[in-house]
């Protein structure tokens, strides 16, 4: 994978670059709030500058999509675990209130 990522340079761009994204956007976007136009403009050409350092690190051999691959399993697993939470305290409080 690494081999095929440093023969791909673009693809390796493109994947960084929309994983970084998908973090920012789930983890450290506060309230899931709008940022302003310029402000939004100003904040991805610094994600795609960032992606373009991170990409010289994937060249030079550092599993970078593979930890951002991670990181994004990691948050998908979470999001997984608080929907069944959820479904289960649905169930829990519908079985309560016929109980009653």
């Amino acid at each position: 994978m690494q081999r095929w990522f440093a023969d791909h340079p673009v693809v390796a761009y493109i994947v960084i670059f929309v994983l970084i994204t998908y973090v920012y956007n789930k983890v450290f976007r506060a309230n899931h709030e709008r940022l302003p136009i310029g402000k939004e403009i100003a904040l991805y050409i610094m994600m795609a500058l960032g992606s373009g350092m991170l990409l010289i690190f994937q060249h030079d051999k550092l599993p970078i999509i593979q930890c951002l691959l991670v990181a994004v399993g990691l948050m998908l697993l979470v999001r997984v675990r608080h929907f069944a939470e959820a479904r289960q305290k649905r169930k829990a409080a519908a079985s309560a209130k016929r109980t009653s």
